[in-house]
This record gives structure tokens, C-alpha cells and sequence, in this order.
């Protein structure tokens, strides 16, 4: 069990400035395009109906699955009313981590795991879904995954999965140009100078910034078998960390994976929805196993380039180990502002434990922890055949798990994290390997508190 643990700093202070100026007048816009009106919807109407908000980020399979399951909540529930909140990732933390500290944070959020150390506020932010526990059943849930979402013995979130990396093909393309899917890194670099061959253009594997960095520390986790962060402190020496940038220096020059500069000349928010992945160009990614089906929908209905077979394939072996680690994809949480949590925490259990709302959803947040889930979509022989058979291939191979930091927004955010100065300048050649390593363990040593 985590014990008191410490708000993010940095983007805290960034975040209670802007706060700030928006109580002396400012003002802002409504999410992304598709999602409802922002503004809180907690309360009750005078003929005693109950209102809440659910936010949450996601592809359009996502979207439309929860307002589905939305939709049936309300049906069984008429008392209750649901207004959603969504868009796409990009954006999504900064936007509702002002509303989180703001105190306008949706009734229900989806959040990613490592919000509760970075935005809960040693546990005030977020209420005490303990203390619903008569409509929602977390017996459900591993006890080990319930205890990495509390706070001092509050529960902050209810997991609601588990998840990890793994490597997509585009078989279409890898057939077209005659080159084997990757296993190790001699065929990967075999696979980089086939397609360069073929056409300048196409590159056998695409990662961005955020991608660069898990994939630093798989290829790490493979050569020497540390976990990344332990108890606190990096497990790599700077040594080690510049023999891992060496390596995606080298991918670069292989033409195995574009530079930053080509992936954002390419004007696309995400992979999945960049035109070079959609029309084969791009033919891999190393995603999360609860990704994969937009990444697949994306191949799958290419109007310039129909009829691609996107495929999950075998971990890279890039040394004598297994690397790779595992983590709660993200847990649902209610907001402590909300007027009607116990309403809040029954349209979770709903959608984690009940059988229509798991039905509806599916695995469309990843394989579920809830054994009741797992139950009901075993029964019903429902789930994706792909983000299965991948988490399957998760679970069977990674074996570290995430440090609660790696995730926090003073690394990841984009542009200003860590990860992505870091590897945009070693991309760009503004630094060599070295000083990337340098620059990259004194930023995480500073998130580290180190």
C-alpha cells in the first residue's frame, strides 16, 4: 500500500496559476470535438433528479461502446442522468488536471494510474470509494491492484485493468516488400534497410517521443535485467542509459524507425491517425495491448490502401532477457466535489461488475480485472480476439512492473516533458547520446525527488 503520497509539483504550481487567473476573469473553451459540454453537471434538478458527469479519453470504438453503456445505465437507472466528456488523448491530462485541482473535475473520470499520486492530493481530490462499498463490489478486484490505488487506506480509484506493450505489423506492407517480421535485432535492422529499398517513405517500425522511452527501457530491461526505477532510484548507470540512446540512434540510421521531425512533418495528433500508418507506410508500432483495436481499425479501413492484415506479433529479443513491464492501465475515480458520489460509484460498478455494461463494453479498456467481468465474457464468448490474445502474450512476458513516477506529467507531457526534449533533441542531433542520458536521469532524478 502506497503511503502518503506527494502532488506533482511543477505542473501543480502551473496548474493552480492558471486556476487562478481563471477565477480573475478568464475563461475556457469546450474538449475536443464529439465530447459534451464541459461544465460541471453534478447536482440535483428540483424533481429530485440526480446529475452526474462522466469524462473520459479514448478512440471512436471507445466512445461509442461507453455512451452505449451510458445509455443502458439510464434506462435501468431513470432517476440518474449522464452527461459524457470525451475526446483524444492529446491534451486530455492537462485539461483535467486544471479541473482537478480547480475542484470542476467530472463526478466519474478515467484516469490513468500514476493521477492518483500526481493529481489526489495525498488522497483529498479524489473521494473514498471504500466507503461505497455497499454498491460497489471490490471484491471483485485483485487486492494487490485495489492496494496500488489507495492512498493512506482510501481508495482513490477502482482498477479497472492491466496492461503492457507489445509489437503490431502491418503484414500487408511487410509482404509487399519482402522483408520477415522482426524477432530479434538482426531482423529488425534487416527489415529497416528493406524498406528503404523500397521506398524512402516507409519504415518497418514508427515511434514517437513517449513510444522512444518505453522502448528505451524494454531494450535496457532486455540487455541487463533491471527494472527501470526501484524504491525510488534509476537502476541504470549513465553508461548503461547511453548504450540504450546508441541504440535508437542507430534504428534512425537503419531507416527502421523515422525521426521525430518526419513523424511530426507528417501534421497527424496520433499515430493511429497518421495517413502513413493508415495506408501501410508505416508498418509497426509498440502500443498498448488496449490500444491495438484503433491502431487495427485504422489499417483495416484504409480507403486508399483497403484489406491490410495488421497482426500482433513476437517481443523483439534485444538481449539474453526478458524486458518489458506491466501497469494498471486505469482506474475510474470519483471526484470529491461530487454532490452524489454514492450515485458515482454505482455507475462504476455498473460498468466493471454488472453484466449489461460489461457486455456493452467489452474489452474495449483492455482485458478487465473484475473477475465478474471476466466471467460474464467468457460466458457470453464476448471480447476482441486481439486485445486478448495480446494482453495474454503481456502477462505471459513482461516481467517488471512500473515505478508509480514513470507516468507523471513532468515526464511525459507533450512538448515540455522530459521524454520528449530528450529524444526530440537526440533526434534532431542537438545532443549526442551521452548528454541525452545525462539529460534524461537528472529529469527523472528531479520528478524522483533525487
Amino acid at each position: 500500500m502506497r503511503k502518503s503520497m506527494k502532488r506533482a509539483t511543477a505542473l501543480t504550481l502551473a496548474v493552480l496559476s492558471a486556476v487562478s487567473l481563471a477565477a480573475c476573469g478568464g475563461s475556457t473553451s469546450s474538449s475536443d470535438s464529439g465530447s459534451a459540454d464541459s461544465s460541471n453537471g453534478g447536482g440535483s434538478s428540483s424533481d429530485g433528479q440526480v446529475n452526474l458527469t462522466f469524462s473520459w479519453w479514448g478512440g471512436d470504438s471507445r466512445h461509442e461502446a461507453t455512451e452505449a453503456a451510458i445509455a443502458k445505465f439510464m434506462e435501468l437507472h431513470p432517476e440518474i442522468t449522464v452527461t459524457p466528456e470525451y475526446g483524444a488523448w492529446t491534451g486530455w491530462e492537462e485539461k483535467q488536471s486544471l479541473n482537478i485541482l480547480g475542484g470542476n473535475a467530472a463526478d466519474v473520470m478515467q484516469i490513468n494510474w500514476n493521477w492518483i499520486e500526481s493529481y489526489s492530493n495525498n488522497g483529498s481530490n479524489f473521494a473514498d470509494l471504500h466507503q461505497y462499498e455497499d454498491v460497489l463490489d471490490l471484491t471483485q478486484f485483485p487486492e494487490a491492484s485495489v492496494q496500488q490505488c489507495e492512498v493512506d487506506g482510501k481508495l482513490m480509484a477502482v482498477p479497472v485493468a492491466l496492461t503492457g506493450r507489445l509489437f503490431y505489423w502491418n503484414k500487408t506492407t511487410f509482404d509487399e516488400v519482402g522483408v520477415a517480421i522482426p524477432t530479434d535485432t538482426e531482423s529488425l535492422l534487416a527489415a529497416g534497410a528493406a524498406f528503404q529499398a523500397y521506398g524512402e517513405d516507409y519504415y518497418p517500425l514508427a515511434l514517437g517521443e513517449y513510444d522512444r522511452m518505453i522502448f528505451l527501457v524494454y531494450y535496457l530491461e532486455s540487455k541487463y535485467n533491471k527494472p527501470w526505477v526501484e524504491n525510488g532510484q534509476i537502476q541504470y548507470t549513465a553508461e548503461e542509459i547511453q548504450d540504450g540512446m546508441d541504440f535508437m540512434c542507430q534504428l534512425e540510421e537503419a531507416h527502421v524507425i523515422p525521426t521525430i521531425a518526419t513523424i511530426q512533418g507528417d501534421m497527424a495528433d496520433s499515430l493511429d491517425k497518421n495517413a502513413k500508418w493508415i495506408d501501410g507506410k508505416y508498418a509497426g508500432i509498440f502500443e498498448w495491448d488496449s490500444s491495438a483495436n484503433k491502431f487495427q481499425q485504422a489499417v483495416e479501413q484504409s480507403t486508399n490502401k483497403p484489406g491490410q492484415e495488421f497482426v500482433i506479433g513476437e517481443y523483439i529479443k534485444l538481449g539474453d532477457y526478458k524486458g518489458g513491464f506491466t501497469k494498471i492501465s486505469m482506474g475510474l475515480a470519483v471526484a470529491a466535489t461530487s454532490e452524489h458520489p454514492k450515485e458515482a460509484a454505482m455507475l462504476i460498478n455498473f460498468l466493471l461488475n454488472e453484466a449489461e455494461g460489461v457486455e456493452i463494453l467489452s474489452t474495449e479498456r483492455g482485458i478487465p480485472c473484475s473477475s465478474a467481468a471476466l466471467g460474464i465474457l467468457e460466458e457470453k464468448g464476448l471480447g476482441d480476439p486481439l486485445v486478448m490474445e495480446a494482453n495474454a502474450k503481456v502477462m505471459d512476458y513482461c516481467p517488471f512492473p512500473l515505478d508509480s513516477k514513470f507516468e507523471h506529467n513532468d515526464l511525459k507531457a507533450n512538448p515540455d516533458g522530459v521524454y520528449y526534449k530528450v529524444f526530440g533533441k537526440l533526434s534532431a542531433g542537438d545532443i549526442d547520446s551521452a548528454q541525452a542520458a545525462a539529460d534524461l536521469i537528472e529529469g527523472v532524478n528531479e520528478c524522483l525527488g533525487n
